[in-house]
């Protein structure tokens, strides 16, 4: 017996069956285990079950959609009890790091985000230009003076000649061309869906036309472009004159972000939204002259008035469903059933809290200019540049903020005129992490977050930055001689800080200033520092 066991095991395919054997076994065990697994998963799949209705109760637990986000394993949340680094440890880190590459001088503060210790601080007080960091006061004062669910109307209203509507801009300036999109930000406001609506409501009203298209921009008043702002930038398409409409943020094309903008953003919107009326108007058997001319709406008319029309509209109905021989084409065209200024139609935008978040991703300097002056207009004051200024410069102080040294020469950072310290950046950015305001949190998420999103979406991706990469998140600013960057971080420890690093008088283009501050940044996010 062992010599037949012997000489079979001197054949090599043997040899090969006895060394494959686990390998078929595993196999077989895996096809055993698959089979009844997609029995399972193919209703799933398909949407086919033995019944004809697939309900909550009849899904697998496994496939539910979660109720609660689980925290991935090593990671818990924030607390209090997380140990404070160390100030001089910190320090010796940081200093090691935020160096000048070729001129100029980084300022800079850290602060725990819980207490307000300062961790770090060099010449934090000392005013300078932030860049686009003047963006996170812009945020925080339109979120106060506004609300973050508050959102911009753009309507259209019966003008005070007849046959005439007026397309009234509210400070919508991410209207989208075609129809409403509601998974979006920019275009969730769309003039295709303006437009339709509008001629719905004309022809309910007897209105066949012409129709003639007056825009009223009257929202925002003063000069159309910061006086402080160099002509070149808006040249080439940095900012735009403001206007209190504009589609994709006074873009020619919402994919296209670089480039000259439209001069004239409002008027460019509203020739769009013609071009809408007019197609949706053949549609519907009503004509539309070509050609905008502005105009101020008119005031609506008072509530009795309203009533009345709003019963002659309802009779007008009535008789539009009973056949009769005598009704004309005049009479149905008759456009002074409309008293000025009712409205016909609106559409309204995406929330201010997603505008804020779109504004701080992509450092939008028109989107900035605009929400800055609907926050003055909040608060009371004209849709202006100086009104800008001032109520961005109000809400900081309303914070408890210090302004001593706060100069607030435009709202989105493009002006050299801006001076802001360190200190009141990393202050700014306490309050919407971690204030007493909670209102405020609704500016966090729009922190880019680093070698992720934004404009940090291809940083930190060297293996001097890369520990900060997913942790980081920041708003980035970038001038000429000028770099800052301001966020929050939680370190190795789970302590939540937040810190601000501005650079002035660099070298123009110096590779290592921009590697400096995010290796500073990234420093923070490693620091045990104990």
């Amino acid at each position: 017996m062992k010599r037949m066991m012997s000489r079979a095991a001197s054949h090599p395919w043997i040899a090969i069956i006895r060394r494959q054997l686990p390998m078929v076994l595993l196999s077989i065990l895996v096809v055993a285990l698959a089979v009844p697994a997609a029995m399972l998963a193919a209703p799933a799949l398909t949407g086919q079950g033995s019944g004809s209705k697939t309900t909550g109760a009849a899904v697998p637990a496994w496939q539910q959609v979660p109720r609660d986000l689980s925290l991935p394993q090593g990671i818990s949340p924030l607390k209090d009890s997380a140990p404070v680094p160390w100030p001089d440890t910190l320090s010796a880190q940081l200093n090691a790091t935020l160096q000048a590459d070729g001129g100029g001088s980084f300022t800079g503060v850290v602060q725990d985000a819980a207490t307000g210790q300062v961790l770090f601080d060099r010449d934090g007080s000392q005013a300078r230009v932030p860049a686009s960091n003047m963006k996170l006061l812009t945020a925080a004062a339109a979120v106060r003076a506004i609300g973050p669910d508050q959102r911009f109307s753009t309507r259209v209203v019966a003008g005070a000649e007849a046959g005439s509507v007026v397309l009234v801009g509210g400070g919508d300036v991410l209207l989208g061309a075609g129809e409403s999109s509601r998974d979006t930000v920019m275009g969730h406001a769309g003039l295709a869906t303006l437009a339709r609506l509008t001629v719905r409501s004309l022809q309910d009203n007897g209105v066949t036309g012409p129709v003639q298209v007056r825009l009223d921009d009257s929202l925002f008043t003063g000069p159309a472009l910061n006086p402080t702002w160099n002509l070149e930038d808006v040249a080439a398409g940095e900012t735009a004159p403001l206007f209190p409409l504009a589609l994709n943020s006074a873009r020619y094309d919402p994919a296209v972000i670089t480039g000259p903008r439209p001069q004239d953003a409002a008027m460019n919107a509203a020739e769009a939204f013609t071009a809408q009326l007019t197609a949706a108007g053949a549609d519907a058997g009503l004509s539309v002259t070509p050609g905008v001319v502005r105009a101020t709406a008119p005031e609506a008319q008072n509530q009795q008035a309203q009533n009345q029309q709003a019963q002659n509209q309802q009779a007008q109905k009535q008789k539009a469903q009973e056949p009769s021989d005598d009704a004309t084409e005049g009479d149905a065209g008759a456009a002074g059933a409309l008293n000025p200024g009712t409205l016909l139609a609106e559409v309204q935008s995406a929330t201010l809290r997603q505008q804020v978040d779109l504004m701080l991703q992509t450092s939008d300097n028109y989107l900035a200019e605009v929400l800055g002056r609907m926050a003055a207009i909040a608060a009371g004051q004209p849709g202006s540049n100086d009104g800008a200024t001032a109520a961005v410069f109000k809400q900081v102080q309303d914070l408890g903020i210090p302004t001593e040294g706060l100069r607030v020469a435009d709202v989105s950072g493009l002006s050299l005129g801006n001076q802001v310290s360190a200190g009141q950046l990393s202050e700014v950015v306490r309050a919407i992490t971690s204030g007493a305001e909670p209102s405020l949190r609704a500016a966090i998420g729009g922190f880019p977050v680093a070698g992720l999103t934004g404009t940090l979406g291809s940083r930190y991706t060297d293996p001097s930055t890369e520990r900060g990469a997913g942790l980081v998140r920041a708003k980035t600013g970038t001038l000429n001689s000028v770099i800052a960057l301001s966020g929050y971080v939680v370190d190795a420890d789970g302590r939540l800080l937040v810190f601000s690093f501005i650079g002035n008088g660099l070298k123009p283009g110096a590779a290592g200033n921009r590697t400096a501050i995010d290796r500073t940044a990234s420093a923070l996010a490693s620091c045990g520092c104990r």
